[in-house]
This record gives C-alpha cells, sequence and structure tokens, in this order.
C-alpha cells in the first residue's frame, strides 16, 4: 500500500478533535459512576483504539470509578463492505459475569444502530447491575433502530470514515485520524 496520505480525501477529525471528544466523555462517565467499580467492554475489532484511551482518561479522573476492569465482545455487521449487511455477527463473546455489575459498553461509531442495540440486548439478558453505552461517532441520519447512547463523542457526517479504529478492509485502523477515503480507494463491491 503506498502512503495512507494519497487515500485521505478530508480528515474529518484530527488527533486534537478526537483527543478533546474522548477526554469529556471520560469526565461524564467518572462523574456517573464515581466511587463506583465499572467494567468497560470494548466493541472489536473497531473500539480497539477508543476503548484503550477512554479507559486510561476515565482513570485519570478525580473522583472516578474506585475499580476499573476491563472486558471485550466482538461483533460486526460490516465484513469488508463499506455498508452494514444488516446482519450482526458476534464472534467473541464476554468472558466475565456482568451479573450485578455497572458495565459500560464501548463502541467506535453507531451509525444504522443494530450492533449497539444487539449488544445491549444481550447484554440487558447477563442482569447487570447498570448498563451505560458510549460511542467516540454517531451518525444520527443513518439510524435504523432507536438505540439509546449514553455518551456520545462526536457526531459524524453521513460518510463512510476510517481511522482511530475504523477500517476499510482492514486498513486504516491505525491512523490517529479519522478521515474519509478518496472515491478510487475503494474496491468494487460484489
Amino acid at each position: 500500500m503506498s502512503d495512507y496520505r494519497d487515500s485521505i480525501a478530508e480528515v474529518i477529525f484530527d488527533e486534537s478533535r478526537i483527543s478533546a471528544a474522548i477526554e469529556e466523555m471520560a469526565a461524564a462517565i467518572a462523574s456517573d459512576f464515581s466511587r463506583e467499580p465499572i467494567l468497560v467492554v470494548g466493541v472489536l475489532k473497531g473500539a480497539l483504539f477508543v476503548f484503550t484511551d477512554l479507559v486510561r482518561a476515565i482513570a485519570r479522573q478525580p473522583n472516578g470509578p474506585s475499580d476499573l476492569s476491563v472486558e471485550t465482545i466482538w461483533a460486526s455487521s460490516y465484513g469488508n463492505a463499506t455498508r452494514s449487511s444488516g446482519e450482526v455477527q458476534l464472534r467473541k463473546d464476554v468472558a466475565s459475569s456482568l451479573r450485578g455489575q455497572n458495565v459500560l459498553l464501548v463502541d467506535d461509531i453507531v451509525d444504522n444502530g443494530l450492533t449497539m442495540q444487539y449488544l445491549r440486548e444481550l447484554l440487558v439478558q447477563r442482569a447487570p447491575a447498570r448498563l451505560r453505552t458510549a460511542a467516540l461517532l454517531e451518525k444520527p441520519e443513518r439510524r435504523l433502530v432507536n438505540v439509546r447512547l449514553d455518551y456520545v463523542g462526536l457526531r459524524c457526517p453521513n460518510a463512510f470514515v476510517v481511522g482511530y479504529g475504523l477500517d476499510y478492509r482492514e486498513l486504516y485502523r491505525n491512523l490517529p485520524i479519522i478521515a474519509r477515503l478518496k472515491p478510487e480507494s475503494f474496491a468494487p463491491e460484489n
């Protein structure tokens, strides 16, 4: 692959804006879970970066959670396409019991809402004391289902974006920015 900058049409959010959004979310979460234990569940693979940075930011907050533990779950509705298939696939479930725990579910982006709705319903069945949801990005105009988001970092334009965990065919996740790709960067979809 050539230099990623050759593929970028537009930087939507730069590193400083992403960092500021993470810090704002962390402050709100720490306030809501002040001096209480919390289990933060990150949705793989996309939320890997936001999950890690958010957990660290929460831990830095004064008067934040008394204990902070982490867990992951892997679900997707995209595969290698730029549009959701509409079918959520659970590839890895949480290993920990959620019963009686304060749980925060963290995803990278909520657009149609199907993955977040699926995971929220799945985790509610595990009887957590409290379940909250967070996403770095949301695209409200793409929403197909009404799913509650308790913490949102940034409102994203209705475009396919990559970077900071978001990928196109497993590429661009490592970018420290969130960007829109040039049309010629996409392979034809069947």
